[in-house]
């Protein structure tokens, strides 16, 4: 006779429920959702140019990738934020993120630093009513790094004693004097986009070849550029401090780029160049300017070393581009990433037929 201790009773297994369609569709969203922001945080996002700052170089029109592998992604300083927004909700005012938490961030390794002639894109330092890593994107060519000694003379940026390699396409302001009325076809013909109509003529930003051939037209008097005189005072030019330092966006500098580890004498002559990096992008708790005195933990500083590196960055359409000479450094950790490529260009004056710009689609931006 044989004798059953015991006896596994056999497992029914319940049919697995189907997913609902609206579940389904959820799950593909949310997957979507974060690989998406995945992607965009590490490595490529698209940017368009809103702003004729860099042209001809970029055009207003143009949307971008722009890598963020260059130069290593950062991590989020505002993590509390809807995903694949900035700084709003899409199509509202209504803000896409709470700041009620703030971390530090950390830049994770790229495969290149920033160089000089990179085209780069970074979060604009001065606006202050955002967080940092939410800070209007800028895009602008970097014409000096950290540790550089820069200078604008006579419309030529010289670095470090060397004049720059100056962009294929860089653009100037002209006057161009007629008494003809020209329309803007005149002008679109001739690829020349940044005009202003004013008494007698046009106020213009082309490039000086383009420049040279309108002055050969019979009915214009005279194209003039818009150079200003060295010493001749600008109140907007970075550090706005025109009674020490007679600058200019044609005449600028020298100034010393700051670079991580570098000390620099605090003088009342060098704390006004310094002054707004010390106290907005070094997160010094306890640093603040007195009587045109640096002081930081309630001790007055004679000297200074700075805690991460800064770049000077200027637009390709020089006379209009609001850039490092007026505000001042771009912070390392404001630096966004390199724009790569263009992946689509439309012309705003374009009409249906036209609208496109097939020529400038997937053409590397250098």
């Amino acid at each position: 006779m044989k004798v059953k201790f015991w006896e596994k009773k056999p497992v029914t297994k319940e049919p697995k429920k189907k997913k609902s369609f609206a579940r389904e569709w959820g799950d593909a969203i949310l997957f979507a959702v974060v690989a998406a922001s995945l992607i965009r945080w590490a490595t490529f996002e698209a940017y368009t140019i809103p702003t004729p700052s860099m042209e001809k170089s970029l055009l207003v029109g143009d949307f971008l990738f722009v890598s963020k592998l260059h130069y290593g992604p950062r991590t989020p300083i505002t993590p509390l934020q809807v995903p694949l927004t900035h700084q709003t909700i899409w199509g509202t005012n209504i803000p896409s993120y709470s700041d009620a938490i703030q971390l530090k961030s950390y830049r994770l390794p790229g495969f290149s630093e920033v160089k000089q002639g990179d085209v780069v894109v970074f979060n604009y330092p001065p606006e202050e009513q955002h967080p940092a890593d939410l800070r209007t994107n800028y895009i602008k060519r970097c014409v000096a790094v950290a540790g550089d000694s820069i200078e604008v003379r006579n419309m030529q940026v010289i670095v470090n004693s060397k004049p720059m390699n100056n962009p294929e396409k860089l653009q100037y302001g002209y006057f161009m004097e007629t008494t003809n009325v020209l329309n803007a076809d005149f002008f679109l013909e001739r690829d020349i986009t940044d005009v202003q109509p004013w008494e007698g003529g046009f106020y213009l930003n082309t490039t000086p070849e383009k420049a040279a051939e309108l002055a050969k037209l019979d009915f214009v008097k005279n194209v003039t550029l818009q150079k200003k005189a060295k010493g001749e005072e600008d109140t907007g030019i970075f550090p706005h401090v025109p009674s020490k330092y007679k600058w200019n966006q044609d005449f600028f500098g020298p100034l010393y780029v700051p670079k991580e580890g570098a000390t620099v004498a605090i003088t009342p002559e060098t704390l006004p160049l310094y002054e707004t990096v010390i106290l907005n992008y070094e997160h010094n708790e306890n640093a603040e300017v007195r009587d045109g005195k640096l002081y930081l933990d309630g001790k007055e500083a004679n000297q200074y070393t700075f805690k991460q590196d800064y770049y000077f960055m200027m637009g390709d359409n020089r006379h209009n581009s609001m850039d490092s000479r007026y505000w001042g450094f771009v912070p390392a950790d404001h630096v966004v990433g390199k724009a790569v490529m263009i992946w689509m260009s439309t012309d705003p004056n374009g009409t249906f037929l036209n609208k496109i710009r097939w020529s400038r689609i997937f053409n590397i931006i250098d």
